[in-house]
């Protein structure tokens, strides 16, 4: 059993991303990404790792990065493990407890969710937002880790896109060539408005002063110690349009404070910068003015100079966030607010989601639709969390949100997992025409009619030896073996002998099966035809049963063409003008099939023969029986019915390069007894009952071009 992805920091790896046409590219995309923010910085990561060359470009210096924390829940983090970013080795916490206070600090609920953690796949993390955006840029951009090292260009504004070239003008005027465009730069995103120029955010009426404080000097803060009796708690004091949330990262030295008020009491521009607005702690404290004194007077202890105040900026649903060859992610696709901490989340979710549908080896050509399958895939769960977080910032308490689902629905989620699951299902949908077998979560499977996603094998190459010996016997023997109650089968001659074959062929170079081959035995009785309810007949050999030593020919052709397949070790012993057949099971052998005398037929050589039977018939006739599930339904069939393989429509033409025959043959089958031959002892008995008359012929016939036998089907 394989053990979980996370364990070694690699990024789970996509189905190969080039199936779907068929072609052998590894070429790794230029991805030019907009923004270096967590969003776009975690889609650099996990393109890197998928093999991709990748340019961000950022418009600041990245050198006044805001002391803030941030919350990374189970499904974010969950990400970041798998990217090989382990929150916890610098700094972040576990969240262990969420507690709930009115204005003047009685509590209204204390939630141990520590206690919870093994609800979630990943552990739930508070952690400092400057440290981990730097382990992801570095992670990023380092040369060491999987794939090429993402390039970052700072101090550069985009300031045009060309969604159909996929180029960028930077505000220089050089334009940069790739082969698909990001847009992760931000909430005034410059990339949205190539796709949406209808839809921009808004103000909220709400602003949050944000600012980190040591814990130390909220513990010196009187009164205040009683908040802090828990580590890694998450608190929240509600008032009236206003609240203030505070919780720990730096393993619990520093303490994240977020605290929203009416935009009309802060000076904030919603059109400027969204994390480095400057404001004062005056303004900070009168905004809370009527709160628990104890924690005004903690808000006082607020450093003026890295205290700053973020304008709340709301947007309408973007109907799409793509076209062309650019794509949307993070806030330039969804601006969120902070009621729910997973606007960083989300961001992170969409890289990887980016990262599933673009693996090594996607086709150039393929790329807008890729970008469409990305939207597709994270549109709704993004747009759903948008409007929870909306709803959970207003006042009223009966806001119809119920937390413990919504809460599941969050953390419970893994866009790696989930993404590649999408992906996959695209990709077998451009191969509609696939046959599905059990168990058929796991997508079209392999087989000689087609590869894992579901697109036609080729046999031209496999090849074939076919030892056949054919002889006299009695039609009465023979017409034992029709299917009982069918009435449809019968012999073209009204003579009493008829005549059968026993043959075997060696398969190899099947490319189904990775070069390697097996062997199938099966007993074909010529000169059998069907006749249909409405009258018409079809005519051709006819073939009870076929052993096969590899299940997965058994299983294939069970289920797709209705084949009498079952399962016996097979043996060729070939020897100069010899060979010997030997079949059993479980080293028990029933069945020894040998031709001796064997010689060049050059009459033969130009016969040919039908690729199925070895035979010039018009094809082959099996009837196909699949019984219902269930005891109930003990003797019903959920399929019976025959199915006619016909002569020269095959897929690939068998190249005949050597024909041996001979007239002297001995046929050898012991049915033992149950205990030696327990599920095939039925069989071999029967079929040593057919009487030999005479030998017909005998030959062996060697060459390549094995057909899918596709063309089977239901009479």
């Amino acid at each position: 059993m394989a053990t979980n992805g996370t364990a070694n920091g690699s990024t789970p790896s996509t189905a190969n991303g080039n199936a779907s046409n068929g072609t052998s590219n590894t070429s790794p995309l230029h991805i030019l990404i907009a923004g270096a923010g967590i969003g776009g910085l975690t889609a650099a990561l996990a393109l890197r790792q998928e093999g991709h060359r990748v340019t961000l470009f950022e418009r600041s210096q990245l050198a006044r990065e805001t002391g803030a924390a941030i919350h990374l829940a189970p499904n974010s983090n969950g990400i970041l493990r798998r990217l090989g970013i382990f929150a916890e080795k610098f700094g972040s916490n576990t969240c262990d407890f969420i507690t709930e206070y009115d204005k003047d600090s009685n509590l209204v609920r204390k939630i141990p969710v520590g206690r919870m953690a093994g609800m979630w796949a990943n552990p739930w993390l508070l952690a400092h937002r400057v440290q981990l955006h730097e382990q992801l840029k570095k992670a990023a951009t380092s040369a060491e880790g999987k794939g090429e090292p993402a390039v970052l260009k700072v101090g550069v504004k985009v300031v045009d896109f060309d969604v159909e070239n996929a180029t960028l003008t930077l505000d220089g005027g050089e334009v940069i060539k790739g082969d698909v465009l990001l847009g992760a730069d931000g909430v005034h995103s410059v990339a949205r408005g190539k796709i949406n120029t209808e839809i921009k955010p808004f103000p909220c009426e709400q602003n949050a002063f944000r600012f980190l404080l040591p814990k130390e000097t909220a513990l010196a803060v009187p009164g205040f110690e009683k908040f802090l009796k828990d580590e890694g708690e998450l608190a929240f004091w509600y008032g009236l349009k206003r609240r203030v949330v505070f919780y720990p990262t730096s393993n619990n030295t520093l303490l994240n404070f977020v605290c929203m008020h009416p935009a009309a009491e802060s000076n904030a521009s919603a059109a400027g910068a969204d994390w480095d607005q400057g404001a004062s702690v005056e303004t900070l404290v009168k905004c809370y003015d009527g709160f628990d004194p104890v924690l005004v007077e903690l808000l006082k202890k607020a450093d003026p100079k890295t205290l700053k105040v973020w304008p709340l900026l709301d947007m309408d649903e973007l109907p799409i966030w793509h076209k062309g060859r650019l794509a949307l992610l993070g806030d330039a696709a969804h601006p969120f607010l902070p009621h729910q901490g997973q606007g960083a989340g989300v961001a992170i979710e969409d890289g990887a989601a980016i990262a599933c549908v673009l693996p090594l080896g996607t086709p150039r050509e393929e790329i807008p639709e890729r970008l469409a399958l990305y939207d597709k895939i994270r549109h709704f769960r993004a747009t759903e969390i948008q409007r929870v977080s909306r709803v959970l910032g207003m006042d009223q308490k009966d806001h119809g949100v119920d937390h413990q689902a919504f809460t599941a629905y969050n953390f419970g989620h893994d866009e790696f997992d989930n993404a590649r699951q999408k992906f996959r299902e695209y990709q077998w949908a451009k191969n509609p025409q696939v046959y599905q077998r059990m168990p058929t979560a796991f997508g079209p499977m392999p087989g000689p009619r087609q590869d894992h996603l579901g697109r036609p094998q080729n046999g031209k190459e496999s090849t074939f030896v076919t030892t056949s010996i054919k002889f006299k016997t009695t039609r009465t023997a023979l017409q034992t073996l029709f299917p009982p109650g069918c009435e449809g089968y019968s012999f073209l001659s009204p003579a009493g002998v008829a005549t059968a074959s026993f043959s075997h062929t060696t398969l190899d170079g099947m490319d189904w099966l990775g070069g390697k081959g097996y062997d199938h035995l099966g007993l074909y009785i010529h000169g059998v035809k069907y006749t249909k309810s409405d009258g018409k007949v079809v005519s051709g050999t006819y073939m009870p049963v076929l052993f096969e030593n590899l299940a997965d020919p058994i299983i294939t052709g069970r289920d797709e063409l209705g084949m009498p397949k079952i399962y016996s070790t097979i043996e060729a012993e070939r020897s100069g003008d010899s060979v010997t057949i030997k079949a059993g099971w479980q080293g028990t052998q029933w069945g020894s099939f040998s031709i001796s005398g064997l010689s060049s037929s050059e009459s033969q050589l130009s016969q040919g023969g039908s690729a199925v039977s070895g035979e010039q018939d018009a094809g082959l006739i099996v009837h196909r029986y699949i019984p219902s599930v269930g005891r109930e339904s003990k003797g019903k069939a959920e399929s019976d019915y025959a199915v006619f393989t016909p002569t020269g429509e095959e897929d690939v033409k068998a190249e005949i390069s050597s024909v041996k025959a001979s007239q002297t043959a001995e046929l050898k089958l012991d049915a033992g007894d149950w205990k030696s031959l327990p599920t095939l002892h039925h069989i071999i008995e029967r079929l040593a009952e057919l009487p030999v008359l005479a030998i017909i012929s005998a030959k062996v016939v060697e060459g390549k071009g094995v057909p899918d036998v596709s063309h089977a089907r239901p009479v």
